[in-house]
């Protein structure tokens, strides 16, 4: 890939995808009056650098050639004209594949091109981002007919220009019930031009081959009478995002992501639900793991589940040692640090500097001083193994850069897109949006390190040490967590011998950011790639995690009632 600076003078999931694929079809437009009265102006050394760099892409050009339009020709009476204009275009191909007790029973291939328009009226300081005004969408068609993908934006553009002039006003009002801007900083930020133009990525899959793989992995579900449920799903997705904008950016970046899960569940004796759900997921579909390989953990993933079963609940409060393997360490990063580093823009009026739990952490303390974490988006491998959450260019134009978000265990940075927030007056290259959205502050690839390291063995020496100078039999140690930060593979450590014992129904009541600036004391060598999905695919790379003192805690004791006969034969 080829990313062009311009100079200085040149300057001036599946049930989301229907349901996104819904709302847009139901979009409606009425055209306004616009004025078509002068000569055309020349255009300008950047736009046509960015004509040539869309030569042969039917799409790009006829983005290209309705910005032009709008440029020259969008306004509407008492409204001024925009100072800008953005045009984005996610082009999606997505095969999904669900099957369950052997059989497929879903099957789908969706390949849609979804468009958002932005028109900013106003200026940086101050526009109509605000409500309505922050973009249209809509769906394009499939071919490059320059004519119907020409009308179709013109209808988008109009709507969007009019959501803008009235977001406007509405913004404008809003702001007289203070008496000064208590967060005054500007509503855009500025970003230099740029050519960015990749190939375009598309699937390189099976499609057959996979199918009958789920079918055969869920079939395991004859050998294991106690396991009531069992599904595996893939998703194959090839994503090719279009951005242009009045301020002569042109970007086509393209990229594919290819995920496999595994699903099964079963209830106690008690009637407590237990599940496991192993998940794959990779940029290159080499990694993706054998058939063989697959059935490997279907099994292990329904013996743990069979397991689970038998286990003891945990004991009704403890408090201590715990070690969070880098699989559950992973999830912890993710929620409790990924989700706070975000600079999101405070709601009008409010005087924060951002939301979020590390909203007024600004240069302050909020890890162990042996710990930093980046963002680096640039980096597209970690240990021979892809990274989803790697981009060149972000969804708002702006260059993909490696960010300081913590250093030494001090707040440092915060993750921005071209929205400001106080003290980040310009974009760090982390604005990120899913097809037909606006961007926000998204994560890339979010790596911990460490000055301070040590191996599985010694993480696990300490454990039993602190237990036994506790005087306890016991520590704990979490393979995986669930939904909510909870353990799904929890492990009472013995102190004694060391062996480990599989337990279920247990809570975290004091896993939060407190504990991972006061509790955590030590972290393993091990750091451990998980890609993850979501609108803007991300990647979280973390070692173990060693809490020094948790309180694990029996969870609701009420326990969901056993099938009232039993299931059908497993053999014919």
């Amino acid at each position: 890939m080829k990313i062009l600076h311009l100079p200085t003078t040149f300057r001036g999931h599946k049930q989301w995808m229907g349901m996104a694929i819904a709302a847009l079809l139901t979009l409606k437009a009425t055209p306004s009056r616009a004025t078509s009265e002068g000569s055309k102006p020349a255009p300008d050394a950047a736009m046509v650098a960015a004509h040539a760099a869309a030569k042969g892409d039917g799409l790009l050009e006829a983005l290209l050639t309705e910005l032009d339009r709008s440029k020259a020709q969008l306004k509407m009476d008492q409204v001024q004209a925009p100072y800008y204009v953005e045009y984005r275009v996610n082009e999606v191909e997505d095969i999904g594949a669900e099957a369950a007790y052997g059989a497929l029973r879903e099957n789908q291939h969706v390949h849609v091109r979804v468009l958002r328009v932005v028109v900013r009226i106003g200026d940086y300081k101050q526009d109509s981002y605000f409500g309505r005004g922050q973009g249209e969408s809509s769906i394009l068609p499939l071919d490059n007919d320059p004519i119907a993908l020409r009308h179709q934006i013109w209808l988008a553009t109009d709507d969007a220009y009019k959501a803008a002039g009235q977001a406007l006003a509405e913004k404008q009002a809003a702001m007289k019930q203070f008496s000064a801007d208590p967060n005054p900083v500007d509503d855009f930020a500025k970003a230099p031009q740029m050519i960015a133009v990749e190939p375009t990525a598309s699937l390189k899959i099976d499609e057959a081959k996979w199918k009958k793989t789920l079918e055969e992995v869920t079939g395991l579900y004859k050998e294991y009478p106690d396991v009531q449920s069992v599904t595996a799903s893939a998703r194959f997705s090839a994503i090719n995002e279009y951005l242009v904008n009045s301020e002569g950016t042109v970007t086509r970046c393209g990229r594919t992501t290819y995920s496999l899960q595994l699903n099964s569940s079963a209830q106690a004796a008690d009637g407590m639900r237990l599940s496991r759900s192993p998940a794959f997921m990779v940029a290159r579909p080499e990694e993706l793991p054998t058939r063989d390989a697959l059935m490997g953990e279907a099994k292990k993933m329904l013996e743990t589940v069979v397991a689970l079963r038998q286990a003891p609940i945990v004991e009704e409060e403890y408090r201590g040692p715990v070690l969070f393997a880098a699989d559950a360490a992973d999830d912890i990063v993710a929620s409790l640090i990924g989700q706070n580093v975000l600079g999101q823009k405070p709601q009008l009026g409010k005087p924060n500097r951002t939301t979020g739990a590390f909203a007024t952490s600004y240069k302050t303390r909020v890890l162990p001083n042996f710990l930093s974490v980046v963002d680096d988006p640039t980096l597209t491998d970690f240990q021979g193994k892809s990274l989803v959450g790697s981009y060149a260019v972000d969804s708002e134009g702006v260059k993909a850069q490696a960010v300081n978000t913590i250093e030494n265990g001090m707040l440092a940075n915060y993750l921005i897109g071209r929205q400001p927030i106080r003290d980040f007056s310009a974009s760090n290259g982390h604005g990120r949006a899913a097809p037909g959205s606006f961007p926000g502050p998204s994560l890339g690839v979010l790596l911990v390190k460490s000055s301070e390291v040590q191996s599985a063995e010694e993480l696990k020496k300490k454990v039993m040490q602190m237990v036994t100078d506790q005087g306890k039999e016991y520590g704990y140690r979490v393979e995986t967590l669930g939904p909510g930060n909870s353990p799904r593979l929890l492990y009472r450590l013995y102190a004694k011998d060391g062996h480990e014992e599989l337990v279920r129904g247990a809570v975290f009541s004091e896993l939060d950011i407190r504990a991972l600036r006061s509790d955590l004391i030590a972290v393993g060598n091990d750091p451990l790639v998980s890609n993850r999905a979501g609108g803007a695919p991300t990647t979280i790379i973390s070692p173990s995690l060693l809490f020094d003192e948790l309180e694990v805690k029996r969870a609701d004791t009420s326990k969901d009632k056993l099938p009232d006969y039993p299931p059908p034969p497993l053999k014919k």
